[in-house]
């Protein structure tokens, strides 16, 4: 062999455990990299639960009538569909998904449905959640507050008016708007919501489940309001409390409102 040869040779014998090593480092981060790509995060979401009643015709006729007083409530949110007693068929129940499709709802999860029901394509089972009744009948006096604000709460303060399609979202604790809230605009507080304005659109407290959450207005004429899950729209509402300041709150589970000063 040459001398050349004998030194190329003597190169390669030389670099080979070296590559290798390198290549094995490059192979184990390449590895390594995979395992750390797979992460898992819990989060929570807000979510709007409808539970439909028989019969399903009537139920959405209602639905309609609700989407139509508040032009865009379910636009881009996330529902649960809770059909938990309900007499339905399998048919009936991939029928009213339908229904709810072409109305742009967007279901995220089912509660309540035969497991045999929801297979590949369909929303997955959820479960939890709190059932109330929803009832507009008012008090005499409002009840002393209790639960949620036995401890400091929490707040966020808006300086400017709040416009049709924009969404304050507060689920910490209470929110106050100075200035008004237009028609097609939402408040969602996890606690109480104060509005030093006029409140054309939806104000939504106590989601977090705080059912002590109230709703202070100096002018009412809102689309709807919710408190810890119960709502009434602007037709559902004594007209009288309509322009008026006034205060809403629950007492057995049921919506009440009262005008203040």
């Amino acid at each position: 062999m040459s001398t050349a040869a004998q030194t190329t040779a003597a190169k390669s014998t030389a670099a080979g455990p070296a590559a290798r090593e390198e290549a094995d480092k490059a192979a184990k981060s390449a590895r390594n990299a995979a395992k750390q790509a797979i992460r898992f995060r819990g989060r929570s979401f807000l979510a709007t639960v409808l539970a439909p009643a028989l019969p399903i015709s009537g139920w959405l006729a209602e639905l309609d009538k609700l989407a139509g007083r508040s032009q865009g409530y379910f636009a881009n949110r996330p529902v649960i569909l809770d059909v938990t007693g309900l007499v339905i068929t399998k048919t009936d129940f991939a029928e009213l998904l339908g229904q709810l499709y072409e109305r742009e709802i967007k279901v995220m999860g089912v509660e309540g449905a035969d497991p045999s029901w929801l297979g590949f394509g369909m929303p997955p089972s959820v479960s939890g959640g709190k059932h109330t009744e929803i009832v507009h009948k008012p008090s005499a006096e409002p009840p002393k507050q209790q639960g949620f604000v036995d401890r400091p709460i929490p707040s966020l303060l808006v300086e400017t008016p709040v416009r049709s399609g924009q969404s304050i979202i507060f689920p910490q604790g209470d929110v106050t708007v100075i200035g008004s809230v237009a028609s097609g605009a939402e408040i969602i507080a996890g606690n109480s919501i104060h509005i030093y304005g006029a409140l054309r659109g939806r104000a939504i407290a106590g989601t977090t489940g705080n059912a002590a959450a109230r709703i202070f207005v100096q002018k009412f004429e809102a689309e709807l309001i919710a408190i810890d899950g119960l709502y009434q729209t602007a037709d559902e509402i004594d007209a009288t409390f309509r322009g008026r300041s006034v205060q809403a709150w629950l007492a057995d589970d049921k919506m009440n409102m009262a005008a203040l000063g």
